[in-house]
């Protein structure tokens, strides 16, 4: 498996994505996924799946230390003892002793990032976590991140497909020597699949609109995607990336698209994002 090294971390440049998998169907699409070569599993206390996650990569057969397993703090735990009581039964829904990657899910000014920050490093100095991160986090916040961590911080998850251009935060992880992990990385799909600069570029390596895509994230240097899948043969295709490769204008053309600046995920508590 193909993967990025940040700060200590290497971490797989696919991933499965696993909002809204749920009960057996998780843990049945969680050990198929390592069963065709994943080795990067992302989940989150909010999504109500560890325990499914949990189960699917025990019956995978894959061994533990094979397979990089993210989670996510929500954003009403991350101040000092509660971060570490939610890594802590993170942990024990998913049956592990320590998790590869934990991040703080979303950033909440009610609670001082300086208090999260030292939790976060809290939860890695005990051994709990091997890396820690942030998610949904913009330059400013992921700055002043950076400078209150006294570990290294290997990763900022944020959205990022090609119609939205998140070139700040990219540039501000390769500063910091961060990964930048990629969530919704098909964006909503369809509207950019019939794109007809991936559709061309998909029929001349005679692949599909989401592999082009794909590709187009895992060739950029220090990023990462997590595509979600909710089928046996989706799973397959989207980690068949690793036969062919985007030349310079096929990945110029694809990034031209980002013009659109098309945010997917803006909840109310988001915070201010940067502009492309």
């Amino acid at each position: 498996m193909h993967r990025v090294m940040v700060n200590g971390a290497a971490i797989p440049v696919i991933g499965l994505g696993t909002w809204t998998l749920k009960d057996e169907a998780c843990a049945e699409l969680v050990a198929n996924a390592l069963s065709v070569g994943y080795r990067h599993v992302d989940t989150a206390s909010t999504y109500d799946n560890e325990s499914a996650v949990g189960e699917g990569l025990r019956f995978s057969g894959v061994p533990r230390e094979d397979i990089f397993v993210t989670t996510k703090v929500w954003k009403t735990d991350i101040g000092p003892r509660d971060l570490e009581r939610s890594a802590e039964e993170s942990l024990k829904r998913l049956g592990l002793n320590t998790l590869d990657l934990l991040l703080i899910h979303w950033p909440n000014p009610e609670i001082p990032l300086a208090g999260s920050i030292k939790a976060l490093n809290a939860v890695r100095d005990c051994g709990m976590a091997r890396h820690i991160g942030v998610s949904n986090f913009s330059t400013a916040l992921l700055a002043e991140a950076f400078h209150l961590s006294n570990a290294p911080l290997v990763a900022n998850q944020v959205e990022y497909h090609p119609f939205l251009d998140q070139a700040k935060v990219y540039a501000a992880c390769r500063a910091a020597n961060m990964a930048m992990i990629a969530y919704a990385p098909l964006g909503r799909g369809e509207a950019l699949f019939d794109d007809l600069a991936i559709g061309e570029i998909a029929r001349r390596h005679g692949k599909s609109p989401p592999q082009i895509v794909l590709r187009w994230h895992v060739q950029q240097e220090g990023v990462v995607a997590v595509p979600r899948a909710e089928r046996k043969e989706w799973v397959t295709e989207n980690i068949d990336l690793f036969d062919f490769e985007l030349s310079g204008e096929e990945m110029s053309a694809i990034s031209q698209l980002r013009s659109r600046n098309l945010r997917i995920y803006d909840p109310d508590y988001s915070p201010e994002w940067d502009e492309g």
